[in-house]
């Protein structure tokens, strides 16, 4: 299994050196030398209290060995209340996912370099892979680093073969575009036979969703619906497509926006013209221009093939 698990970082960072140049800034063998800490990556996650949970899932996804190597690696790790907000707070839950989904997870944290804090280029949602052969996105600004719109709340914990940065959320790998991630979600069934009835009329709305992108959607709940007078999936069935689609695209942004790239007070436009308000006292929230009160973003930053979706607690009205 060991040999297995090499293998698969050993090939993905053949494309990580070229994809990552940009971003960051190289690093010289002296600055290297200062920097190497006394323990790998896993003796490092091993002796911290707060990294069980991450231990756990190394151990039942096969990957110690490899985070025991020669490296370099930069790894991006959540600590113990990263895991428990993606559910994943005991031993069980975690030996409960499969093992390859695991492993897809947590290769998705891990960058085939030494990367300290200093070396990323202050820019926006710079991609970046990753050993799982997908992009994670950087930010860096005067707030700090994000990756996937998750704060670093410690970078630039050294150890002998890489670096580790503490990240406050588990990063998920994107699974499908945005209307394949939307479908396999029971929470979007109403959202998703809204696209589906808008796409019936003169613009295939599910055809934009699951275009290249990037895109940003504002993705209102089920409940989010019948707030907003919508009862049922056969009433949205019965709609309007051409009302259905003015409501759906002022919830698209033609950019792919984290929570870390929302500035308070501003307007994005949207896919139909309009703008949203964004406010972010009290946490993340959008406002559309018909709306009496600001929907809650919550859960956000739900990383899809071509942007990412927030969830949201109303249907934004333009």
């Amino acid at each position: 299994m060991r040999s297995l698990n090499f293998n698969l970082f050993k090939k993905s960072t053949l494309i990580l050196a070229a994809a990552s140049t940009l971003l960051f800034s190289a690093c010289s063998k002296d600055d290297d030398d200062e920097m190497m800490g006394s323990q790998t990556i896993t003796q490092v996650v091993m002796n911290n209290n707060d990294f069980s949970l991450l231990e756990t899932a190394l151990v039942q996804a096969g990957l110690t060995g490899v985070l025991e190597g020669n490296g370099p690696f930069t790894v991006f790790a959540p600590n113990n209340a990263a895991f428990a907000a993606a559910g994943l707070d005991t031993e069980a839950k975690i030996k409960a996912v499969p093992v390859e989904t695991l492993k897809k997870i947590l290769l998705y944290h891990v960058v085939g370099q030494r990367v300290p804090a200093s070396a990323i280029a202050n820019a926006s949602n710079s991609p970046v892979k990753t050993a799982a052969d997908m992009d994670i996105f950087v930010t860096k600004n005067s707030s700090g680093v994000f990756v996937n719109g998750a704060a670093v709340t410690q970078a630039d914990v050294m150890a002998s073969n890489g670096v580790i940065h503490v990240i406050n959320t588990v990063l998920m790998p994107a699974t499908g575009n945005i209307v394949a991630v939307a479908q396999a979600n029971p929470n979007f069934s109403f959202l998703v036979a809204a696209v589906l009835r808008a796409s019936q009329g003169s613009t295939n709305v599910a055809q934009v969703l699951s275009g290249t992108g990037p895109l940003t959607v504002f993705a209102p709940t089920n409940q989010a619906f019948m707030n907003a007078g919508f009862a049922s999936v056969a009433a949205i069935q019965a709609a309007d497509p051409a009302v259905l689609t003015s409501i759906l695209t002022y919830h698209v942004i033609g950019a792919r926006v984290f929570s870390s790239d929302l500035v308070e007070g501003s307007k994005p436009a949207t896919v139909n013209g309009a703008t949203v308000g964004i406010t972010l006292a009290g946490g993340a929230k959008v406002n559309g221009n018909k709306n009496s009160t600001a929907s809650v973003i919550s859960p956000a930053n739900m990383v899809t093939t071509n942007g990412v979706i927030h969830v949201i607690d109303q249907v934004l009205m333009p």
